[in-house]
């Protein structure tokens, strides 16, 4: 197996609702679990021994230049496995989890017609549940939302929260911020329906089968620490300032990231921007990223965690290629 490495962007276009279900099908294999444990290993490993293409579900490896502090796979360790849906936006552009939706299942109708395996990759736990589940994305109204925004401030979060409750009584209860409260009020106005109707099920859009990765806690958190000792070996400091020459602080998802963000801060730093007393240095930054890494390693484990439709495989485990597989068969 010695394909080209092939990155593809397939450009917006909008989610796909519903669809078929043919049973037929090769199911697509999604590869999950958290950020340090081997997922893009298993993933290049099935495509190998199958016939597969790997697509990626990590919505920070979207962003072109985002490698080093992404964990990005270079196109050796791809090892000739085609991967898509990497390098697809510019640092000042913002990921939709509902344009997502439609390029992924785009592309597993395309490798299928290659009779190829498609292997969803990744530890965003919403953009894996959005490609693999029956999940609708309601439409979006900027002014509607402007006008409930400008309500919000006028009239304070009571009156709008009891509008809500009126005709949305489930979402009403939900709702933990003003945000919240206003897309589902903009969600009513604009589709006619409960923003509760629009709640994700646990029901597979297409055949499917979910691989997750776990291990020892401890093993995990020294995983991490050394991923990120390496990730300022190789230049992260040195890629978050090319980034900023290219916009990189104007991108609102792009400048969230783990790493960038701190490391953004170590640049203020630096440059004495930041308040009088105030200092943070690159090592503060890396300190502050192995916490964040771990955190959000916590999260992901809850996420998938909760859905029992999940096959759990040991990462150290010698065997876990065979016992994918066998779950795969």
């Amino acid at each position: 197996m010695n394909r080209p490495v092939q990155k593809t962007n397939l450009g917006p276009g909008p989610a796909e609702q519903g669809g078929h279900c043919d049973f037929g099908q090769l199911p697509v294999i999604a590869v999950v679990g958290p950020t340090g444990s081997g997922k893009s290993d298993l993933a290049i490993e099935l495509a190998l021994e199958l016939g597969g293409e790997c697509v990626n579900a990590d919505s920070m490896q979207f962003y072109r230049g985002m490698d080093i502090g992404t964990a990005k796979l270079t196109a050796e360790e791809m090892r000739g496995v085609p991967h898509h849906l990497l390098d697809i936006l510019d640092v000042t552009q913002e990921a939709s989890v509902a344009v997502f939706q439609g390029q992924a299942r785009q592309l597993f109708d395309q490798i299928r017609s290659r009779s190829k395996y498609p292997i969803l990759v990744g530890g965003s736990g919403l953009y894996v549940r959005a490609a693999l589940d029956v999940l609708e994305f309601p439409e979006t109204c900027p002014a509607v939302r402007a006008r409930l925004e400008a309500e919000l401030v006028q009239q304070g979060p009571g009156a709008l929260l009891a509008r809500l409750r009126e005709v949305d009584p489930v979402s009403a209860d939900r709702v933990k911020d003003d945000r919240r409260l206003v897309r589902a009020l903009e969600v009513y106005e604009v589709t006619g329906r409960p923003f509760s109707s629009f709640m994700p099920r646990r029901t597979y859009y297409q055949p499917a089968l979910q691989i997750g990765l776990s291990g020892d806690r401890a093993e995990l958190h020294r995983r991490l620490h050394d991923r990120v000792l390496t990730m300022r070996q190789k230049g992260l400091l040195e890629e978050v300032q090319r980034l900023e020459a290219q916009g990189l602080r104007q991108g609102k998802t792009a400048s969230a990231a783990i790493g960038y963000r701190e490391f953004l801060k170590a640049l203020d730093s630096s440059r004495g921007l930041l308040p009088a007393g105030q200092e943070y240095s690159v090592d503060s930054a890396l300190e502050d990223t192995v916490t964040a890494t771990r955190q959000f390693a916590r999260r992901q484990i809850t996420w998938f965690r909760a859905d029992p439709r999940v096959h759990w495989l040991e990462w150290s485990d010698p065997r876990k290629l065979d016992l994918a597989l066998r779950h795969i068969s």
